[in-house]
């Protein structure tokens, strides 16, 4: 919140053009897996949106990319979570009859090649392989953890956001973290959503009930993100991978795009990251304007300062504003002599002329969304005083 005010998580915009939806569809489309459901149920007209009118696939070789809603198909409920969602949509599996299913989260970035996954998963004969990824074990309490045997494959155990986790043979200072990606086996998956649709006291969660389940049952492996090589990738940003779940994490991903050397390149054209631009004219820079250590999206006109920001479409910064280390969404217009630092502003908000935010911490307190770690937010369409 507030970027979830009035739209899914997934389709809340980052790094200028893109949703962040886009990250797990361009790696399975640029891994060739070409029949790809979008199951939603909250706040999911934007997704829907943009889910139809960029991911259009060749219908001549039967390629989808489709956004599915909550049918009520099992009878008067919504989804329950997501395990609920997906027996909700097992009439899907069915019509395809696939061998292996790929359950993946729809709103992190990175950059992955889950044929890799795939391999691994087929290889090992598992019921379900999760992607894991090395975390401080300081922060285990934010991700499941996954508990690897002795072979480094089988997962023993697995514990959902637990406070105090032991550490890694290997690096007692880090833990595994599910990065909320599954392969599982079409029969194994069918049968574990059927006996978990029967527990009336389960969560119906992927990550806080199949997934215990299997490893329970000797099912589960561990697929290890750090093997994972994409096409073009560069020894700073292999392996990265990041949950933008909060305000924080949200605006520190995308400083991580703007740096001399990006933690995560947006710019690997041999694994790209596919959206929809849309038709605007280049950016413009006038009256002095200038924009440095920043990404600057098509349609802006810039005629203030701009400094380590990024820059969605349509955005307007009139002169003598300043833009310091901020996130603005599409048109957003910051008007003459304003300023704005750390700040995340979504679509259409208005900074009328000689305001200010990032400047008076009490002030920006009472007046707007901020995170623990200092981030302003400013929800879609706000008029700042």
């Amino acid at each position: 919140m507030p970027l979830t005010a009035d739209r899914a998580k997934p389709a809340v915009t980052f790094g200028g053009t893109y949703r962040l939806v886009d990250f797990v569809l361009s790696n399975l489309v640029n891994a060739d897996i070409l029949r790809i459901c979008v199951l939603t149920q909250y706040k999911s007209h934007s997704l829907d949106r943009h889910v139809t009118t960029t991911w259009r696939m060749s219908s001549l070789l039967g390629n989808y990319v489709t956004p599915v809603p909550a049918q009520q198909r099992l009878g008067p409920r919504w989804y329950l979570g997501s395990a609920d969602a997906i027996l909700q949509s097992l009439n899907l599996v069915h019509d395809e009859r696939p061998d292996y299913i790929a359950v993946f989260g729809a709103d992190h970035v990175y950059r992955m090649d889950p044929r890799q996954m795939l391999a691994q998963h087929i290889e090992g004969g598992a019921g379900v392989t999760v992607a894991g990824i090395r975390v401080p074990r300081a922060e285990s309490s934010s991700f499941g953890v996954i508990s690897p045997g002795s072979d480094g494959q089988t997962v023993e155990g697995f514990l959902e956001k637990p406070a105090d986790p032991p550490g890694l043979p290997d690096d007692p200072e880090c833990v595994f973290a599910s990065m909320g990606n599954y392969i599982f086996t079409t029969k194994a998956l069918v049968e574990a959503l059927q006996r978990d649709a029967e527990d009336v006291h389960s969560v119906h969660d992927m990550g806080g009930s199949i997934l215990p389940m299997l490893t329970d049952r000797g099912e589960a492996q561990l697929y290890d993100f750090s093997d994972n090589h994409v096409p073009g990738e560069t020894t700073r940003d292999q392996g990265y991978w990041r949950d933008v779940g909060t305000l924080d994490a949200y605006y520190d991903a995308h400083m991580d795009l703007i740096a001399e050397r990006p933690a995560f390149n947006l710019y690997n054209r041999s694994w790209p990251i596919y959206t929809s631009s849309g038709q605007l004219s280049p950016a413009r820079f006038n009256a002095g304007g200038i924009a440095s250590e920043s990404i600057v999206s098509a349609g802006s006109l810039i005629r203030g300062q701009v400094t380590r920001s990024v820059l969605s479409p349509g955005v307007v910064v009139d002169p003598g504003a300043v833009v310091q280390g901020s996130i603005l969404h599409d048109n957003v217009h910051i008007g003459r002599g304003a300023v704005v630092r750390g700040a995340v502003l979504d679509k259409n908000v208005e900074v009328p002329p000689g305001a200010t935010i990032g400047v008076n911490p009490e002030r920006d307190a009472d007046l707007y969304t901020v995170s623990k770690g200092g981030v302003i937010a400013l929800g879609k369409g706000r008029i700042v005083p």
